[in-house]
């Protein structure tokens, strides 16, 4: 039913490396598939990814071989000098962005290719982590799920060319974490350290991911019962360690405040709300549109997620809680209070739905909670799932976003995805890595490599 106040036991390290296995393995894939650098001619460095944040890049290298002009206060490499702090704090402060310096500079391209894919395996390792601490259940459920997350189509589309992005990916699960550290009276220091460094990483995502952890926070809270008194000290442990946690990344932060203050307003976009056949849409895989959401998440994680309504082993309390949190954050995208309360009350001039991989974890604990709560679901549970992708289904074939390839992936994957289900009941019949192809039967892997994913 509800989840014990206290950890059994630490998660171990094994969801974790599988995450971080199968999300490298499809990234490399996908890229090869597509030819894209490094693996063919069709180069990655185009438009903000080539112009900016690759040159950034070059110039840390300068400056941490001691070639630069300046420091990390000013840059005498951009025009006759420019402020170089906010650029820091913005584009190169995560940790990841320092293993630039491994590389020969000729190779920067190269370096930041590297970068991202480790981002991105740290996000899928950082999922698993969370799903174990927050439930007990198989390593290689978690691990698979994990990877599902860190291969969403938000990430495969929008993020890898915006690699500090990436750093909210990372954030959000780790955030979460301290929250169910809250939760347990648990590690307050690294609490605090984890929360300074997924802010001073990229301020912009940790923003969006703190706000989809507190959502997390209190679904956890609402689901243990452990009495108001307890709760609002769990809250409160919660609230100190983000404020500590902000603080300790004031020196980053602040410059990069005062300068975005005077940088704005700039070019300003009017937000659209997208239209719900194209919203749906975007739970499919090769899709692509700049002003929607890249939702897609892997049949098999968005099958276990809308079979958790129907899964009636599992509490109500559980069911609804978890359902309810997954569509009051899909609504919120379209509403423009919230949309701007997700954006930092300032609607962005490019896509404006960058908190999409807030979302997509929030389902992926949805699937967990349905896949470990009571046991793997039943037959009829599925079915129930099935029923409403294929309405899902049926309502975006009339988008202009879906493509043949999509519809193909995310209906041939229901197949394997149920198998998958099934499987997980018969554990004598069928060995746990068969399962886990049907858990991502038509899963990130197959979704990376699709032509429209890249």
């Amino acid at each position: 039913m509800s989840t014990p106040h206290r950890s059994p036991r630490r998660p171990g390290l094994l969801g974790s490396a599988l995450a971080a296995l199968v999300t490298v393995v499809a990234v490399c894939a996908g890229d090869a598939v597509a030819r894209v650098f490094p693996y063919g001619p069709r180069h990655r460095s185009i438009n903000d990814l080539g112009n900016q944040f690759v040159p950034f890049h070059a110039h840390l290298w300068d400056l941490l071989h001691g070639r630069a002009g300046g420091g990390l206060l000013l840059n005498w490499q951009s025009g006759y000098g420019t402020s170089f702090l906010p650029d820091f704090g913005t584009y190169l402060a995560s940790p990841f962005a320092v293993l630039v310096g491994l590389f020969p500079r000729q190779d920067i391209d190269l370096a930041v290719y590297v970068v991202t894919v480790l981002k991105t395996a740290a996000a899928a390792a950082a999922m698993a982590w969370l799903l174990r601490t927050q439930r007990r259940g198989p390593a290689w459920a978690a691990g698979l799920l994990g990877a599902s997350y860190a291969l969403c189509g938000w990430s495969v589309i929008e993020a890898s060319y915006n690699p500090m992005w990436l750093d909210g990916l990372i954030a959000f699960p780790l955030l979460c974490l301290t929250g169910e550290w809250a939760l347990r009276a648990r590690r307050p220091v690294a609490a605090v350290v984890v929360v300074a460094l997924c802010w001073t990483a990229n301020f912009y995502t940790a923003y969006m991911a703190t706000l989809g952890a507190v959502l997390v926070l209190l679904v956890r809270l609402l689901l243990i019962r452990s009495g108001t008194a307890r709760s609002l000290r769990a809250l409160a442990r919660a609230a100190l360690t983000t404020v500590l946690g902000v603080a300790l990344s004031m020196p980053v932060l602040l410059p990069l405040f005062l300068s975005s203050k005077q940088a704005y307003p700039g070019w300003f976009k009017p937000f659209v709300p997208v239209a719900t056949e194209d919203l749906l849409a975007r739970l499919l895989p090769a899709t692509y549109s700049f002003s929607s959401p890249a939702l897609f998440i892997g049949t098999g994680a968005l099958l276990l997620a809308a079979a958790l309504p129907f899964h009636r082993t599992v509490a109500g309390r559980e069911r609804l809680l978890w359902t309810g949190l997954v569509l009051l954050v899909l609504l919120s995208f379209q509403w423009m209070p919230t949309h701007l309360a997700w954006h930092l009350f300032a609607t962005p001039n490019g896509s404006p739905y960058r908190q999409t991989f807030v979302l997509a974890g929030i389902v992926v604990m949805a699937a967990w909670a349905g896949l470990t709560s009571a046991g793997p679901p039943r037959p009829w549970a599925l079915a129930g799932g099935a029923a409403v992708l294929a309405a899902v289904l049926l309502a975006a074939s009339g988008s202009g976003l879906a493509t043949p390839w999509g519809l193909a992936l995310f209906g041939g994957g229901l197949a394997p995805a149920g198998a998958g289900r099934w499987a997980l009941r018969h554990p004598r019949l069928v060995q746990p890595a068969v399962a886990g192809v049907g858990l991502v039967g038509g899963a990130p892997a197959a979704a990376a490599t699709a032509p429209g994913q890249r």
